[in-house]
């Protein structure tokens, strides 16, 4: 049994379309025998259909955790006293209800901390800290951009110049969960600096395989940018072109966070990796051009 709380982003949303956000891999079949057993309580009032939801709703489901949560295989790729660093799959939060974190504090202790977030569907490379003193570094690292990270996205349409430096402005509106791109500096919008290599193309497909290095980390800054430069992400289903997903037959962004590099001073506990860089065994997404 899972107890749930509704934020506010699912207000007036369906109780189907909420649990299918909670629970990737639970389906639509047995979300409506669940209904139909009366296995799901809201404010601890069985029911048995499809209703719509309100913020701070409490949702019980009663449903097997197995069914609930598969368990997923987390790859290890580098790991030290202070800091891991895992391959986050795609389909999975990084925070919250069964999220990644969940099953890295099961595995590796409750001390473990994220350092940074990737977006649900966004794969890769994901930072954690071991202990309160090295989360502190790494959060003034990231603060400082003294931690590198690049990303690979596999986008629609081919750049006219093979390195370029993006600046606009990002408004985020949290009530739906999206951001908005302009080119001029608008009241509460925030400069954003997305840098993009083109490390191959294919001209047939009309795709671009980008390294991406953001300056500035905002929600979904990479997906909108890109977007709004005229490179969709393909794959994306919020920012990017639906007749261009389904084509290529994509229902998740192919953006994929590939490496860290790190910059610390000599007085630093985490001295030791300095100029390291961590990243994937290869370049995410390279088969697909």
């Amino acid at each position: 049994m899972k107890i749930l709380i509704v934020p506010e982003k699912f207000n007036n949303k369906k109780l189907t379309e909420y649990l299918q956000y909670q629970f990737k891999n639970l389906s639509f079949s047995t979300i409506c025998k669940t209904l139909r057993k009366k296995d799901i309580r809201i404010n601890e009032k069985r029911i048995s259909e499809n209703c719509l939801l309100k913020t701070g709703d409490e949702v019980k489901v009663y449903i097997a955790d197995n069914i609930l949560n598969p368990q997923i295989e987390i790859t290890v790729v580098y790991e030290d006293e202070n800091i891991l660093v895992v391959d986050k799959p795609v389909g999975i939060e990084v925070t919250g209800e069964s999220s990644l974190t969940t099953y890295i504090k099961e595995k590796f202790g409750s001390n473990i901390e994220p350092c940074h977030r990737l977006d649900r569907n966004t794969s890769g490379l994901l930072l954690f800290a071991k202990n309160e003193e090295s989360l502190e570094i790494m959060n003034a690292l990231f603060k400082n951009h003294q931690i590198e990270k690049h990303y690979v996205a596999l986008v629609y349409g081919i750049p006219k110049s093979n390195q370029k430096k993006l600046e606009a402005y990002l408004f985020k509106d949290s009530k739906k969960s999206q951001v908005y791109i302009s080119d001029k500096k608008l009241p509460n919008y925030t400069k954003i600096i997305t840098n993009y290599t083109v490390l191959k193309t294919n001209t047939v497909k009309n795709i671009s395989l980008l390294d991406v290095n953001i300056e500035t980390g905002k929600t979904h800054q990479i997906r909108a940018h890109l977007a709004h430069e005229g490179l969709p992400i393909i794959g994306d289903g919020k920012y990017g072109i639906n007749k261009i997903n389904a084509d290529f037959k994509q229902k998740t962004q192919l953006l994929a966070s590939y490496s860290l590099t790190f910059f610390i001073s000599e007085n630093n506990k985490l001295h030791y990796l300095n100029n390291k860089t961590i990243s994937k065994s290869s370049i995410p997404f390279i088969n697909l051009i």
